[in-house]
Parts: C-alpha cells; structure tokens; sequence
C-alpha cells in the first residue's frame, strides 16, 4: 500500500455498504425467484401416471 494514499471517506464506506446491500438483495432474489416459481407452478400433490387412451402396441412382439 502507498505511503501517500488516503483513507476512504465517509461517503464512500456508506456508498460501499449501500452497494454491498443491493448486491445481497439480488443474489436473494435470483435464489428465491426460481424455487417460488416452481413452487408455484407445480401440482400440490403428486399426479399419477394414467394409461392413455388409445391403445399402445406392443415393440417386442410384433405379429402380423
């Protein structure tokens, strides 16, 4: 560190702690979003698998 340099002001420790904040409150967001969004999105409750309505063939056994 240079001899000659001068301590940080006042204005910017609370610019840098205003800056730190905002910063936080995004990487929360970013974190939050996605989860409350699949939250909101998916089923409440898990869904069954159903048979579809048309017939299915069988791969193996194809016979004429």
């Amino acid at each position: 560190m240079e001899s000659d340099s001068q301590p940080p002001s006042a204005s910017s420790h609370s610019s840098d702690w205003f800056a730190n904040f905002v910063g936080t409150v995004i990487a929360l967001i970013t974190l939050a979003l996605p989860l409350l969004a699949i939250a909101h999105y998916s089923p409440s409750q898990g869904t069954t698998w159903q048979s579809p309505p048309y017939p299915m063939q069988n791969i193996t056994n194809n016979q004429p």
